[in-house]
């Protein structure tokens, strides 16, 4: 599974503003098709995104495509314009129930056989956004075509009437449900996007509390926000040398017969090796070992 710190969303109907994506070494370029492309363009980023997917080098960068929301009218056209160029990944929003997973999977392995691309290797991820969502989170993770779950805090705070503030703790519990769900089934859980695209030490801050939550990454939604949250969802280099450490002590005392040690004046167990291993196993995942 890739790493996903930063995933940048890029009208898909703008040719240019996706070129402009591919020049930021941003993890993942989602071309929008849903909220970021107004109604009467929706033809028109169909288009703009089949033709950069055909033409577009995107590096490192994972290329993913946005559809409309399963039930909107306009899902089966998107997806379908997208499938023959090959997105690495599709992006299903507003997904309350497996049947709308199962739909978009159907859709991308008819796609995979019919062009002779091994099964499953168009990842899906499904955008969480509604009180429903976060109710029916163990059926919708469970899906085997899943690869992660996107919280759209925006939508879900106005779903349940909640006045957005600051410290967005009218939004823990469904945050903290997503990551949850994520770990229960191995997915990558990519948290909301910060407002306020101007203002980077809010988002440095809200960047670090998802980081700490647990997510693997988070939504951006300007180019100005990249560096910023990839920084956030990066182990640096203090955090990597103690994690090392703290693994390297464990494997000397379990060399011992020794479970359970201390170090730095505290109780090291398996769940802090765990953490220790997390860290590294990012950290490689992110070039920085």
């Amino acid at each position: 599974m890739r790493a996903r710190r930063a995933l940048l969303y890029m009208p898909g109907d703008d040719r240019h503003k996706i070129e402009k994506a591919l020049t930021l070494g941003v993890d993942c370029v989602c071309m929008d098709m849903e909220d970021g492309v107004a109604p009467n363009r929706k033809t028109e980023a169909r288009r703009t995104i089949a033709e950069a997917l055909r033409e577009l080098d995107f590096g490192r960068s994972e290329k993913l495509a946005r559809i409309n929301a399963v039930g909107s009218g306009l899902e089966t056209a998107d997806i379908q314009a997208v499938l023959p160029f090959r997105p690495e990944g599709v992006v299903v929003p507003k997904v309350e129930a497996m049947e709308q997973i199962q739909w978009a999977s159907e859709k991308i392995e008819a796609a995979e056989l019919a062009y002779g691309w091994p099964v499953h290797s168009i990842r899906l991820l499904a955008g969480v956004e509604t009180p429903k969502a976060i109710l029916n989170l163990k059926d919708i993770a469970s899906h085997p075509r899943l690869d992660g779950l996107i919280f759209g805090g925006e939508d879900f705070a106005a779903s349940i009437h909640a006045s957005r503030t600051p410290e967005a703790l009218e939004l823990l519990y469904a945050r903290s449900a997503v990551v949850t769900a994520c770990a229960a089934y191995g997915l990558q859980a990519i948290d909301m996007i910060t407002v306020d695209f101007k203002d980077l030490e809010e988002l440095r801050r809200e960047a670090r509390f998802g980081a700490q939550l647990g997510y693997a990454g988070k939504q951006v939604i300007h180019p100005g926000q990249v560096s910023v949250v990839q920084e956030a969802f990066t182990p640096d280099a203090a955090a990597i040398q103690s994690a090392r450490r703290l693994v390297e002590d464990f494997e000397a005392h379990q060399a011992k017969g020794s479970g359970v040690f201390v170090r730095d004046g505290k109780m090291v167990e398996l769940p802090h090796v765990k953490a220790a291993r997390d860290i590294l196993e990012r950290a490689r995942a992110d070039g920085k070992i």
